[in-house]
């Protein structure tokens, strides 16, 4: 595949129409050549009468190169979709869907909203690696908003009027590596040994402010610092980081997090956070993540509300 655009002037130059989208969707697919989702035959003929779409010489199969991605089935042309995409995964600190509709020209909010949607379910990699060594690992809360009201909510580990978040990020040589996020029912042992053993790989160190719920962990190690009279982020200095970062950059860009949708709201932190040195090369992992997983139906986007 052709080196990815750095600047708005090379991904125009580079995706300029709709067969050169076409032809990356069909290489990040099939870099081997065709393959039949139905049949696994490898040879197919190209259809004259439907655009960008192959029918299996095996099975008579008709595929399209969007056809099972979470580009499925949209009316929107390819170049919007890849635009939207280098919008998403370059701008620095994300961009609304309002922002969206505005830069893509699109006639309608619930458009951008449904293109965002589906373009942030890409940015969680199924298959990511967990975090290894050491690790910070805590706890923290965000307001909740609901659709017609700003953010509120109690203080520190209060439950009233907040949404609970856990958060871990890999220290290496005393530097913050990559970050994991997750949405929390409550701060129990049950819910944050869940948490430490998805994200976290065996073998690891979980350093902690003390809180007892931590204790008892049983794959990873534990390092516990009873924060007592310090400041936590003393301790745990780059989860602070990054829990600070969240919090400013959800009310910056969306005014507030809401309660639905939020774990896919962290997954976009966390993609972006991830890729921060990197965000020429975050435009493919997310054309190629969009690319490789499966859509999702409507009411999965929008249930049980819409966000900003």
């Amino acid at each position: 595949m052709e080196q990815f655009p750095r600047s708005l002037f090379e991904f125009q130059r580079q995706f300029s129409s709709e067969e050169a989208c076409a032809a990356w969707l069909f290489a990040a697919r099939w870099p081997a050549g065709f393959v039949c989702p139905g049949c696994g035959g490898a040879r197919a003929w190209t259809l004259m009468t439907k655009a960008d779409t192959f029918e299996c010489a095996s099975c008579g199969r008709q595929t399209s190169v969007t056809a099972g991605t979470v580009l499925h089935a949209s009316k929107l042309p390819l170049t919007v979709w890849f635009l939207a995409a280098f919008l998403m995964a370059t701008h620095s600190n994300g961009i609304s869907a309002l922002q969206l509709q505005a830069q893509l020209g699109l006639g309608s909010y619930r458009t951008a909203w449904m293109l965002a949607a589906k373009l942030r379910r890409a940015m969680f990699a199924p298959d990511r690696h967990p975090l290894a060594g050491l690790v910070e690992v805590d706890e923290s809360s965000l307001p909740l908003r609901t659709r017609d009201d700003p953010p509120a909510g109690g203080q520190g580990r209060s439950h009233d009027g907040r949404m609970l978040i856990a958060g871990a990020i890999e220290v290496n040589d005393g530097k913050p590596g990559r970050l994991r996020l997750a949405t929390l029912d409550d701060y129990t042992a049950a819910s944050l040994h869940a948490f430490i053993n998805q994200a976290i790989a065996p073998g690891s160190t979980a350093r902690t402010d003390g809180l007892s719920s931590y204790a008892g962990l049983a794959e990873v190690g534990h390092d516990p610092h009873v924060v007592g009279a310090m400041a936590a982020h003393i301790i745990l200095p780059w989860i602070h980081t990054a829990f600070s970062n969240l919090k400013t950059w959800g009310k910056g860009v969306y005014h507030g997090l809401r309660r639905p949708h939020l774990q896919s709201y962290l997954d976009e932190f966390v993609f972006r956070f991830n890729r921060r040195r990197s965000r020429h090369a975050a435009f493919k992992s997310l054309l190629g993540i969009a690319a490789a997983i499966k859509p999702a139906p409507y009411k999965m986007l929008i249930a049980p509300e819409v966000c900003a």
